[in-house]
């Protein structure tokens, strides 16, 4: 018995002879597929929190169909949705603009990206919003009495309060699309943590403890995580007065 768990402990060694180096590579395809994913989202959050608090009714209500429908289905439908259907829709519109020809495939891992970017994106608005609604609206009508534009108005005063209201939010979504990420080796192999985890459990039938070592870098990328967003709120919030 502890032979066999210390060759399985061994398996988990740099090279050829190990599963270790896969799953720092399935680490870094992780981080790289949450950052893409989280950068489209923030974008897409910043456009629905303002879509959602304009006064324009068309936009208002398209907001917030989007972020009904999206927090209303599961994830795992909606990557299956975006990722099939929305591939097979761009690809046909491409092909009848003349772009591409007929028979395109869609990058798998740019389509599992844009999969999450559009998921997260309506978690994003909600949260965005949330530090939008937070700044006290006094200092943008001081800053409008000065005679500040509106992107000025945004850039100096309005995002850096937002920011600092919304970390904790942000914070959780990233764990969340970390965590999430894992979905889309259903859909596709893309090498991730979890693609590395069920390859190498697969391979050995050792399925414990490969996925019990698949959870336990999925813990050390949420610890990591949680310190860095914990350090920037404390950074954030510096010279603020707490009530």
């Amino acid at each position: 018995m502890a032979a066999d768990a210390h060759s399985l402990w061994a398996s988990l060694a740099w090279g050829d002879s190990g599963y270790g180096d896969e799953f720092v590579k399935g680490v870094a395809t992780t981080l790289f597929i949450s950052f893409s994913s989280y950068a489209m989202a923030a974008g897409i959050g910043l456009l629905g929190a303002w879509a959602k608090l304009c006064h324009i009714k068309a936009l208002n209500r398209t907001g917030e169909v989007y972020t009904t429908v999206v927090r209303s289905l599961p994830e795992l439908l909606l990557i299956f949705l975006i990722f099939y259907a929305g591939t097979r829709a761009l690809a046909n519109l491409l092909v009848m603009l003349g772009l591409a020809d007929q028979g395109l495939d869609i990058n798998p891992f740019a389509a599992v990206i844009v999969a999450l970017g559009l998921i997260y994106g309506a978690y994003l608005t909600d949260v965005l919003r949330g530090g939008i609604q937070a700044v006290p609206k006094g200092q943008i009508e001081a800053a409008k009495a000065f005679g500040m534009h509106g992107p000025k108005r945004f850039v100096r005063i309005l995002f850096p309060q937002m920011i600092r209201f919304s970390i904790p939010g942000l914070g959780n979504q990233w764990l969340n699309i970390t965590k999430d990420s894992a979905l889309v080796s259903v859909v596709a192999q893309v090498n991730d943590i979890m693609s590395v985890g069920r390859s190498a459990a697969n391979s050995t039938k050792h399925f414990v403890f490969y996925f019990g070592a698949t959870a336990i870098v999925f813990m050390i990328v949420s610890a990591v995580s949680m310190y860095f967003f914990a350090r920037l709120e404390k950074r954030a919030n510096r010279g603020i007065r707490r009530a």
